[in-house]
């Protein structure tokens, strides 16, 4: 699950991350009050959406006046800001974020991640902070230094004041950087977080360590423990049918296509995109109903896969193993006959009671096209479609 700048910044505080003051504001009214309640004479005005890249895309502006604060938040706010993480579409920004202004002297970069390899927080940081880290990464990963953080005693004091000057921090703002990173990893961890970043985290004239900026993904799979943060989730920034799709226990993605896909298991499910693309195909969703699927829980993946109008034909893609066959096969009769099915469905299943599955398929006098395998279901679907074009 993802957070706003602001979400992620309150959560830093409450571990000890220091951040610009600052409040969200959802009306242009609210940003200019906002700063007369900063004070000072410099204001940032930045957009609230869950994707990176606002600055280059016009969503984080600076402002020297209350006019200016007044005027760049009536651009922002219901502009549909584009960044290369949004797509060519763009995101409606629906809330701003009206902050204090910073004396940077540098901008550095700190973010963590879990390991696979060895299973361990890993803290990155570099000194080229800023909004090209996506190339520094690319172009000079030995810019880039990694920490593998030992769960049983967390970040230690030399480890966090090491990396810290291994990015530049001077001397006498090492002991403030080093509890810096350790209050991130604290919060990284208690959070349940997938991915905390902070780009910049800059370093002021009086050297003095601050996140100026910051990014929060929390494990989806820990949210009922984190009660705080599941408060915090903003509907408006996420798709209408994941959201449907997530209150009946589906993991749905859109995707750019018009064959729809509903398959068990999230790696076969990859497997059968790459057939539909294999023969020319282009798939229109990601669609795992897991392992105990039921006739309501498929006729609800139906209703959502067609409520994409560029939805032309269904691939049904089932291994029985856990989920048996004849229970797919009965959620999916039912589901097409409750949608009154318009378009053309292809099924392919094997395994357990598939026997059984296909029989009720065949006697449910439906128009459905099986298939004999993978390859032959993709070939069939994509034949289907360019039959209705």
């Amino acid at each position: 699950m993802k957070i706003h700048e602001y979400q992620g910044k309150a959560l830093f505080r409450k571990f000890g991350v220091a951040t610009p003051r600052g409040f969200p504001c959802f009306s242009v009214d609210e940003a200019v009050e906002a700063a007369k309640k900063l004070g000072g004479s410099v204001w940032v005005v930045k957009a609230q959406i869950h994707a990176g890249g606002r600055g280059k895309g016009g969503g984080v502006k600076v402002a020297k006046s209350l006019d200016e604060v007044r005027q760049h938040a009536g651009k922002i706010l219901g502009m549909q800001l584009v960044t290369h993480q949004t797509g060519p579409g763009g995101q409606k920004v629906r809330r701003l974020l009206v902050e204090e202004g910073a004396d940077i002297k540098k901008e550095l970069y700190v973010g963590m991640v879990v390991d696979r390899v060895t299973q361990r927080a890993c803290l990155m940081a570099s000194s080229e902070g800023g909004m090209d880290i996506e190339e520094v990464a690319a172009k000079t990963p030995e810019r880039i230094h990694k920490v593998f953080i030992d769960p049983t005693t967390g970040l230690t004091d030399a480890e966090a004041e090491d990396v810290s000057r291994k990015i530049g921090v001077p001397a006498p703002a090492l002991q403030e950087s080093g509890k810096l990173l350790q209050a991130l990893y604290r919060c990284f961890d208690e959070t349940d977080a997938s991915l905390a970043e902070i780009n910049p985290l800059v370093l002021t004239g009086k050297d003095q360590v601050i996140a100026l900026d910051s990014k929060l993904n929390v494990d989806d799979n820990a949210l009922f423990r984190q009660p705080e943060i599941v408060a915090m989730r903003d509907l408006d920034e996420e798709d209408p049918l994941e959201i449907e799709a997530s209150k009946h226990d589906l993991s749905y993605i859109s995707l750019d296509g018009n064959i729809g896909c509903m398959v068990n298991g999230a790696g076969l499910a990859m497997a059968t995109m790459d057939t539909i693309k294999l023969f020319g195909g282009e798939p229109a969703n990601f669609l795992d109903v897991g392992g105990g699927a039921t006739a309501e829980k498929v006729t609800a993946a139906f209703k959502i896969m067609l409520s994409n109008p560029h939805v032309k034909c269904i691939l049904v893609n089932i291994f029985g193993g856990i989920m048996k066959c004849d229970t797919i096969a009965a959620g999916v009769v039912t589901a097409a006959r409750e949608v009154k099915l318009s378009v053309p469905l292809v099924v392919r299943m094997k395994g357990t009671n598939e026997d059984l599955g296909k029989k009720i398929l065949a006697d449910s006098g439906l128009p459905i096209i099986t298939a004999g395998n993978m390859g032959e279901a993709g070939q069939k679907a994509v034949a289907a479609v360019k039959g209705i074009q």
